[in-house]
């Protein structure tokens, strides 16, 4: 346990957590939506800072992250927890569970990722929002270590925060359900408006930290190929035409049974609208294909070849296309490993 960053103190012991877009007023002796956040005698304590629940290497591409630091490996760690309810969580059993854990030091984690051989640690798996103040002492012994960070997230973090862990954060993920569309949010995730995350994406670029975007299509509920045009388009005119966007395949799981996977059709559409709309890095996600490669957008010829969620080979130079001499959006590049 460990006494909570970025929240108020009110009358008569209550308190306001901003460290999320819930902003949430804390009786004493409360949590907040997050389950992990509690006011205890008027001051607001990370209850899950030394719950570690996972802590093991990972592919990069896992996250999944496609232009940082491609074939290197992130020691992955999670925390109970989640500001999120989602209906479909594939983690519900961690996001919605006990809060328990072992408890590991930022040190030791650091060293653990070493020994492991990772170039990298990944906040990831359940929401890292919500284990910050782990992630943020983390992050910084890390970079001091000559580790990445990245992190996969719901995107719901206040501005604040963001600010305050960015120069030790150098790549993200964010995930959209259902294209970010309000009533499926509101419905199957329990989230008011997906307003924070948009907000949430434009201070990451600000702060230079890579982004890509995923976007959960689930058939029936959140599948809107209008809305799946909006969020693109969105990200085209705020993040750039060179953001990679990966449209994910929904599995039924925990409380959403009765809905079958996304049709690959449907992930077709989402992928032929993404490049309609002139965005140069699109994948698919949750299916194999070579629509998981990387293609150059000048001359189409494929500069990183992958099996699922493994890079088979890197063919990028100095951040060029080595055939048109294209620049290509990739990041991380001192991290890719000699062997590819």
């Amino acid at each position: 346990m460990r006494e909570a960053r970025f929240y108020e103190k009110l009358e008569n012991k209550g308190v306001i957590c901003r460290l999320c877009a819930f902003n949430c007023t804390i009786p004493e002796g409360k949590t907040g939506t997050c389950r992990v956040r509690k006011n205890i005698d008027g001051t607001l304590y990370s209850l899950n800072y030394d719950k570690v629940s996972i802590a093991n290497p990972d592919n990069i591409e896992k996250k999944p992250l496609y232009h940082f630091a491609p074939g290197s490996h992130a020691f992955s760690i999670a925390t109970p927890g989640c500001n999120w309810r989602c209906k479909y969580c594939q983690n519900w059993d961690l996001s919605q569970g006990e809060i328990e854990g072992k408890s590991i030091s930022p040190e030791e984690i650091v060293r653990r990722a070493k020994d492991a051989g990772c170039q990298g640690i990944s906040y990831t798996y359940s929401e890292p929002t919500i284990f910050y103040e782990l992630t943020y002492d983390t992050a910084k012994i890390a970079h001091k270590e000559g580790l990445y960070n990245t992190y996969v997230t719901n995107g719901y973090m206040n501005l604040e925060p963001i600010r305050e862990i960015s120069p030790y954060m150098d790549a993200v993920t964010v995930d959209f359900k259902g294209s970010g569309e309000k009533d499926f949010l509101r419905k199957f995730s329990s989230v008011p408006s997906p307003e924070p995350i948009y907000r949430g994406l434009e201070e990451w670029r600000k702060r230079k930290v890579h982004v890509e975007i995923t976007d959960l299509l689930v058939p029936n509920i959140g599948d809107s190929m209008e809305k799946t045009r909006d969020l693109v388009k969105w990200v085209k005119e705020n993040l750039g035409d060179e953001t990679p966007i990966h449209f994910i395949r929904f599995f039924p799981h925990y409380l959403v049974l009765d809905l079958p996977q996304t049709p690959l059709v449907t992930l077709e559409e989402a992928y032929d609208i993404a490049r309609e709309e002139g965005m140069k890095y699109v994948y698919i996600g949750n299916v194999f294909g070579e629509k998981n490669n990387t293609y150059c957008p000048r001359c189409g010829k494929i500069l990183i070849n992958r099996l699922g969620m493994k890079t088979l080979e890197y063919r990028i130079m100095d951040g060029k296309c080595p055939y048109c001499n294209e620049k290509i959006n990739i990041k991380g590049e001192k991290w890719i490993p000699i062997n590819k």
